[in-house]
């Protein structure tokens, strides 16, 4: 009996007990609400890296309709099937394109200032002749006889540091020129639509909209109004030039 005595004297009171198994509790649970604290996340996340973003996209387009002077033996169509001369006189600076294949040439194109970059593009070009209305770009009548169609089938940005390279960058270029006749009447007619479409890196983010789509759209126009410039002016001096060849050659 005397050893139950002595081992009961070591069971505490009722209430004892109930508080001792609340101060228990409590230091057990108390790991768990910071941990819980802890691992709780913030309602805003910055952007990573991977995260999509849309990108921004600016097109302009231009068209032509010139009055045009063929001869019977100097057709345009004809013109249009010598595709080198028709590049050289649409971009006559021998230092700035290199010819890749029969239809291709490599263009460095004249610095683009944007924002406070300058960025140098290189294109590749392709010319390519198209009869009998297959396969005709969109707003070219299928019976014009030759269509000359101009489009980039590769790009590459020059001039700009890793920091400031877009994660996202597309060029389109996609143009035709062609001969459209009416009765004893021919014109000159042509489209170009030039697009591009970027991501800002995160150092020009904050950017506002407004004024970025007024820079974009200021670059687009001037380079599709320097096209149109070169198409109007050097593109038919040269035919002309190639019609009094034809007529010489005639004689």
């Amino acid at each position: 009996m005397s050893e139950v005595a002595a081992g009961s004297s070591f069971i505490p009171p009722y209430h004892q007990f109930c508080s001792g198994r609340r101060k228990w509790k409590d230091q057990v649970m108390k790991p768990n609400r910071q941990c819980r604290h802890v691992v709780t996340q913030p309602k805003w996340q910055p952007l990573i890296k991977n995260q999509m973003v849309k990108p921004s996209t600016y097109t302009s387009r231009i068209f032509t309709d010139l009055p045009l002077y063929e001869s019977p033996g100097a057709l345009f169509d004809e013109y249009l099937e010598d595709k080198p001369r028709v590049f050289k006189a649409i971009f006559p600076d021998k230092r700035r394109s290199q010819r890749i294949n029969e239809e291709e040439w490599k263009i460095q194109m004249l610095p683009i200032q944007f924002l406070f970059l300058t960025v140098w593009p290189v294109i590749d070009m392709r010319l390519r002749c198209k009869t009998g209305g297959k396969d005709y770009p969109s707003g070219v009548p299928h019976n014009v006889t030759k269509v000359l169609e101009l489009d980039i089938v590769r790009w590459e940005l020059q001039g700009l540091d890793d920091l400031l390279k877009p994660s996202h960058f597309s060029l389109g270029v996609k143009g035709a020129l062609y001969p459209e006749r009416q009765a004893m009447r021919s014109r000159l007619k042509g489209q170009l639509e030039m697009s591009i479409s970027f991501v800002l890196p995160p150092v020009l983010a904050l950017v506002p909209e407004d004024g970025l789509r007024s820079v974009a759209e200021s670059v687009l126009n001037r380079l599709v109004e320097n096209m149109k410039h070169k198409v109007n002016g050097s593109l038919l001096a040269d035919y002309n030039e190639f019609r009094k060849q034809k007529a010489k050659n005639l004689v």
